[in-house]
């Protein structure tokens, strides 16, 4: 804890007992710590680190994960998740103090009686629906609209909080899925309490947005961070939006806002989209015609987080943000993906296209039409073998002999390679990625002639190698059944060929 030892404010989420715990071992050392009094979203953590000049913040979540699970994540001054040195010195810290602290500094009640902790909820909630409203650009619009929204939470936090987040926007409450309401540990209404797997566990949202006649349901995963939208197709059932496609609504939604109050194109070169980089690339097509900027990361929001806070210094600003596994950020309240700010905006943009005798699908597919389509697939294989995973990836660093990369895939040839586990990237004239190097884990992307972009890597929780392709085609170019079979036979190819399943007895997913 050596780093953080002065007398500031740490923030904390309360996973109850978890979360006394962390207080008191900062109360004890004379830290001021506002503990939050009840569950709050996650983005709440790191937007009040900076509402209150915090120096660090602590946020317990399992997500949507077993609670056996609970999960650890600090957020550095700046409110972004700890990055590098940060993480190192942490950890150097804890290294360095094995030895256990006495009895006392483990007492949950100190929480209760000391000075030294305070209860930011009423006032960071408060403000942080305030400034939500920067968001908001057509309230009176959104005060006549007639859709009915339906929200699940998931059995999480969600549901007060985005409540008031269509209140703040104008609009009447969304619907909510009661037996997903209330926070609960063991997720009893659903298998798996996560969005991101689709129309499968929005079985209870979709019913209810049948019985109620609601066009459009809207899903919070537990801790609020993350969303997932569905829209009623007349005639089709319900589209579920991968994050992918929605963030190309919202980044489409957000610039289209943005330009509407600054027509002056010479201010766009101050504007960023960011992205993962093993997201869509469809930012980067918007801003080759838009002409503002785009930049990629590394995977995981603390590398968004962290660069949003680096271009604020400089005088830019970020009005769009996202990783594929729906997590998105509108604007930049907090430098952290959020739900909750998410499930506004979308209804607002499904408000908006309403009006305009639009559907959120007819939408993307006009967006596809003006910027080019973006097919995409993300999945994985499994593997519990590090020595195997180990073996993959050297042969494919050493594929036609040493230091060779694969030159096709699937009979296409590979026109560049980007590893960052090695730092090597053949586009660049230095043959450097521009991207940190992550030695502790595996990402390799090539880009091929045709227009796929795929990108292999090792997940840093899990024994799974994940795989994401794209084809990113040009505009006007709208045969997108063709684009999804040549996308098909490229990720066969990719797996096939550079990870070989069978050989590797490797578990394919079951999509």
């Amino acid at each position: 804890m050596g780093c953080i030892r002065i007398t500031v404010h740490i923030l904390l989420f309360v996973s109850l007992r978890l979360a006394k715990l962390t207080a008191a071992v900062m109360l004890t050392r004379g830290v001021p710590v506002h503990l939050f009094s009840t569950f709050v979203p996650t983005p709440y953590v790191p937007y009040a680190v900076k509402k209150l000049g915090a120096a660090a913040g602590v946020m317990i979540t399992a997500s949507h994960n077993p609670k056996e699970d609970n999960g650890y994540k600090v957020y550095w001054c700046n409110g972004a998740q700890i990055s590098s040195p940060h993480d190192k010195e942490i950890l150097q810290s804890i290294e360095e103090q094995l030895e256990p602290w006495s009895a006392s500094c483990w007492e949950e009640e100190l929480v209760e009686s000391c000075s030294l902790r305070t209860d930011p909820l009423n006032q960071i909630n408060r403000c942080y629906m305030d400034e939500l409203t920067s968001l908001c650009f057509h309230r009176d619009l959104n005060r006549s609209c007639p859709l009915k929204f339906v929200h699940s939470s998931f059995h999480g936090v969600g549901h007060v909080f985005v409540q008031q987040a269509f209140h703040a926007f104008g609009f009447s409450p969304p619907i909510p899925v009661p037996e997903q309401k209330d926070p609960d540990p063991n997720f009893s209404s659903v298998r798996c309490p996560n969005p991101e797997e689709g129309e499968s566990v929005l079985e209870l949202s979709l019913l209810l947005a049948e019985r109620e006649n609601a066009r459009i349901v809207l899903a919070t995963d537990p801790d609020a961070d993350r969303l997932a939208v569905a829209e009623k197709s007349d005639g089709c059932g319900w589209k579920v939006f991968t994050g992918n496609e929605l963030a190309a609504l919202l980044g489409w939604w957000m610039f289209f806002n943005w330009k509407e109050a600054h027509p002056d194109p010479a201010d766009t070169q101050r504007v960023y989209m960011l992205a993962t980089t093993v997201s869509s690339k469809i930012l980067q097509a918007f801003a080759r015609i838009e002409g503002f900027h785009f930049e990629e990361t590394l995977p995981g929001f603390k590398w968004i987080g962290n660069r949003i806070h680096e271009l604020s210094k400089t005088g830019n600003s970020v009005i769009f943000a996202f990783e594929e596994s729906i997590g998105f950020l509108c604007g930049s309240l907090v430098p952290e993906k959020d739900g909750v700010s998410s499930a506004a905006v979308v209804a607002e943009l499904t408000s908006y296209l309403h009006n305009k005798n639009l559907s959120l699908k007819q939408q993307l597919h006009n967006i596809y039409q003006t910027y080019g389509h973006h097919v995409s697939k993300t999945s994985y294989v499994i593997c519990d073998n590090p020595q195997t995973i180990a073996r993959i990836f050297c042969r494919i660093r050493n594929f036609d002999g040493e230091a060779s990369y694969p030159k096709t895939c699937g009979g296409v040839r590979i026109d560049h390679v980007r590893d960052v586990t090695t730092g090597y990237d053949s586009s660049r004239p230095d043959l450097r990625s521009v991207l940190p190097v992550t030695r502790s884990s595996h990402m390799i992307t090539f880009t091929l002639q045709n227009g796929v972009v795929a990108t292999l890597r090792t997940s840093g929780t899990e024994p799974k190698i994940k795989y994401y392709t794209e084809y990113c085609a040009a505009p006007g170019n709208s045969e997108a059944s063709r684009l999804e079979d040549e996308l098909e036979k490229i990720t066969a190819a990719l797996l096939d060929e550079f990870l070989e399943p069978e050989r590797n007895r490797l578990i394919r997913r079951c999509d």
